[in-house]
């Protein structure tokens, strides 16, 4: 059985790659597919086939899928894009015969009303009728969102309110998506991924009481917190987007549950504070 791995030059798809060989998948049955490969040549070295393709050149996704069973479909960066991308990688992947697509979606697509879900959505109904079979998982937040040293300084910021926010790793969600793909009897077609949902203030409390310094979480509107990432770099659209998912984790939209994660683990997922510790570390 050969692999794609798409997004194989970001952080998930890397991690995802290394979580099939870690599963015993033979380096040879791996395809890892990217831009950038000069960042996978150590992959290539292993044994594994790294491909260039990108997600808005179509002949460049059907040469690097020739020969694949299967597909990771590490979902696309740039918002706005993602639609046409992601269909150019379906279209690809039923080209080249392929037998399930694994998607990383967002949680609660459907059900949301998240700015970001919109284009997840879409893609997940793009999979419905494209025919092939597919899995999407909804990948929760990751704790990387959160510059937790950063917060030491400066505490956390958000507009999620008392929400809870289903908080994993991005390794943990890496690696479910990694037993997803391999899988012959998944259970489900949907998977809603996320680890221990804590508020954002109780976030801030575990990085107080893992670094013995007080860090405190402050909660603004969402024009507030998008005027505040804004004023950190990140550009005025994307903030709005980030702001508006805050927003809306305050009534639920980022809580999953830890059950799915722990079924495609089969183990529960890293407690939040053994990865806080990890990041402060």
């Amino acid at each position: 059985m050969t692999i794609v791995v798409t997004g194989a030059t970001g952080h998930l798809g890397r991690i995802a790659v290394e979580s099939l060989l870690a599963r015993g998948v033979p380096a040879a049955e791996i395809i890892a597919v990217g831009r950038s490969v000069e960042k996978i040549q150590d992959l290539a070295e292993r044994g594994v086939s790294v491909r260039y393709a990108s997600y808005d050149e179509p002949e460049s996704l059907r040469k690097a899928f020739a020969g694949a069973d299967r597909v990771l479909l590490v979902s696309a960066s740039e918002p706005g894009k993602r639609v046409p991308q992601h269909q150019n990688v379906i279209d690809a992947a039923k080209d080249a015969g392929v037998g399930r697509i694994v998607y990383t979606s967002a949680p609660h697509a459907d059900t949301s009303g998240m700015i970001l879900a919109t284009e997840h959505l879409a893609t997940e109904q793009a999979l419905a009728a494209s025919g092939l079979p597919y899995v999407v998982l909804r990948n929760g937040w990751y704790l990387e969102n959160y510059d937790l040293r950063g917060a030491l300084e400066h505490g956390l910021v958000g507009a999620a309110g008392d929400g809870k926010i289903s908080i994993a790793t991005r390794a943990d969600l890496a690696e479910a998506a990694a037993a997803a793909v391999v899988a012959d009897d998944l259970d489900k077609q949907v998977y809603e991924l996320g680890g221990e949902g804590v508020t954002l203030a109780e976030l801030a409390a575990e990085v107080s009481r893992q670094s013995g310094r007080e860090v405190t979480y402050t909660d603004l509107s969402p024009e507030k917190y998008t005027e505040f990432l804004v004023g950190v770099g990140v550009p005025e659209g994307f903030a709005a987007i980030l702001a508006d998912s805050d927003h809306r984790a305050a009534s639920g939209a980022l809580y999953t549950g830890t059950e799915d994660l722990a079924g495609l683990l089969g183990r529960p997922a890293t407690p939040l504070a053994d990865a806080v510790r990890a990041r402060l570390a």
